[in-house]
């Protein structure tokens, strides 16, 4: 039996933002582009890995929520406290300037980290936190 990742799920409250950062800044491809019931998904993934997606949903993808629930969704994801996800690089340092001087928000510049790997974190447009690590070089 063969279980391998297929999609992870990213809220973002404006794909047109997303897709700049995503696709522009962090140079993932985009692979769908779909409306539903006034909602909208995009899918992006690396262009190395076909068969691995990141989803970039509405905060709260449910037609029926209440407006309570939908304020409640987008104060948690403009606070930063939804998501995140942690992509491999094999230059963190490279990909660090690469973003920084693209303007995105920086929450930790590269540091190695007891646990083995040189990382650093920024926010992409919506909040979400993003790290990108590599192993440390022995």
């Amino acid at each position: 039996m063969t279980i391998n990742l297929s999609q992870c799920f990213i809220a973002v409250d404006d794909h047109d933002k997303a897709l700049a950062f995503y696709r522009d800044v962090l140079g993932l491809e985009v692979r769908n582009d779909v409306g539903f019931e006034g909602m909208r998904w995009v899918t992006v993934g690396s262009p190395e890995q076909p068969d691995v997606e990141i989803v970039l949903e509405p905060p709260l993808a449910d037609p029926g929520a209440s407006p309570a629930d939908r304020q409640a969704m987008a104060e948690l994801l403009a606070k930063g406290l939804l998501r995140g996800v942690i992509f491999s690089t094999d230059d963190v340092d490279a990909t660090f300037e690469r973003l920084r001087a693209a303007g995105a928000d920086v929450l930790q510049e590269p540091i190695d980290q007891p646990y083995g790997v040189r990382d650093c974190a920024f926010r992409d447009p919506a909040g979400n936190m993003l790290r990108f690590t590599q192993p440390r070089k022995s």
